[in-house]
């Protein structure tokens, strides 16, 4: 009985800190960028972008179809760097605590 407890108790820790870092990491913000910098974009915790800023240079009606695929580029740049952000912060929360091969807490 006492391992059940001790098992229900450490359950309750890690649902403490879940909390805690999903409160951390919706205040999260990464930049992703492409074309040398000329694109950027910002993305919050949960992926979504909140800005954009596109250098003057390509703001050309002939270049649009380069300006498409730098934002896109951008955006995947900074939600790889969220994903990565995201799964370290996990990875150090869950470090104590044994899981079976391949779990994943998100």
């Amino acid at each position: 009985m006492k391992g059940f407890m001790d098992m229900m108790s450490q359950a309750k820790d890690l649902q403490a800190k879940m909390s805690k870092m999903q409160d951390e990491l919706a205040l999260l913000e990464v930049e992703g960028q492409a074309g040398a910098g000329l694109v950027r974009v910002t993305l919050d915790g949960k992926g979504a972008m909140k800005a954009m800023q596109v250098d003057g240079s390509l703001l050309k009606p002939d270049e649009a179809e380069i300006l498409e695929d730098l934002v896109i580029a951008a955006h995947n740049d900074a939600k790889g760097k969220l994903e990565q952000v995201t799964a370290e912060k996990m990875q150090s929360m869950a470090g104590d605590m044994p899981l079976p091969p391949g779990m994943k807490l998100f």
